[in-house]
């Protein structure tokens, strides 16, 4: 067999190997898009044509009558805003103080093995499922008179997200280089200057991907604001989607544009961060 024919063979399998990954990413886009697609595209036909056999893959009579529903007649846009507050106070609160407590995990001494066992404990409190605190919490909140707030919210949201942002922190701070800081330390600055000044902008990429993790979970936690939440004034907007869900009908139509009403900010949050979110993703994933 000649070195041609070899060069020739090994091509081929190149092309083919390539052609076969392209293949499967197709096919995991069209798996993970296609859901989005057919809620945006029912969110444009009506009712009848929802259910038309076979189905309508695009809206033959486009109408806006189900955004009006949701959003002009209904009370969607005061789900919305109260979903963007909760999520976005939760984030801020849980990427702030989750920073602060993974940077002291990853840099200070701790004796007798302290450091393993707080890490353990933290990470242990993400092990429990969320119902399993709905009462204590209904209890906790009910007694300083707590009930139907955003503040209620924003605090439960916080104590289920915070764990997971402090481990990924930890990860990313324990991920960069220590003599950075010693040497801003020897150079005059403090321990807190070295944390914001050198650590902290080093450490963007996972800022960024552990604040969008944790507007996701926010923006579409269901459970604690159904037990939580009792009215529209402080209900967020997966509360009010299933809400269209009643006992003689479900208004699939606004069910869809609501949805995908609600996709919407994560994605436009998702490609603003989409560089940061990459390599915070990437950070640490091959350690020498």
């Amino acid at each position: 067999m000649t070195t041609r024919t070899l060069h020739r063979r090994s091509r081929t399998r190149e092309v083919l190997t390539r052609l076969a990954a392209y293949l499967a990413i197709l096919v995991a886009l069209i798996l993970t898009l296609f859901p989005i697609y057919w809620i945006a595209a029912n969110s444009f036909k009506f009712d009848i044509d929802i259910f038309a056999v076979p189905p309508e893959w695009l809206p033959q009579n486009p109408t806006l009558k189900h955004y009006d529903e949701a959003f002009i007649q209904r009370p969607f846009l005061r789900y919305a805003l109260n979903s963007f507050l909760v999520a976005v106070g939760t984030t801020t609160v849980s990427v702030v103080f989750g920073t602060m407590a993974g940077y002291a995990l990853a840099r200070f001494n701790y004796p007798w093995q302290w450091r393993k066992q707080i890490s353990f404990w933290i990470l242990s409190t993400r092990m429990m499922p969320p119902i399993v605190s709905i009462i204590p919490l209904y209890l906790f909140f009910n007694y300083f008179d707590m009930l139907n707030t955003k503040s209620a919210l924003v605090i439960a949201y916080t104590a289920f997200n915070l764990p997971f942002a402090t481990w990924m922190m930890k990860s990313y701070f324990q991920d960069l280089p220590v003599e950075l800081e010693e040497a801003a330390v020897v150079d005059g600055d403090t321990r807190w200057g070295a944390f914001l000044h050198v650590a902290l902008p080093l450490a963007r990429p996972g800022l960024a991907a552990t604040a969008i993790f944790c507007l996701i979970i926010s923006w579409n936690e269901f459970l604690l604001s159904l037990i939580i939440t009792l009215t529209e004034q402080s209900q967020t907007l997966p509360i009010g989607i299933a809400g269209r869900v009643t006992q003689y009908n479900t208004y699939w139509g606004e069910i869809s544009a609501a949805g995908f009403m609600a996709c919407v900010p994560i994605v436009i949050f998702a490609f603003i961060v989409q560089k940061h979110l990459v390599r915070g993703l990437s950070l640490g994933a091959v350690k020498g």
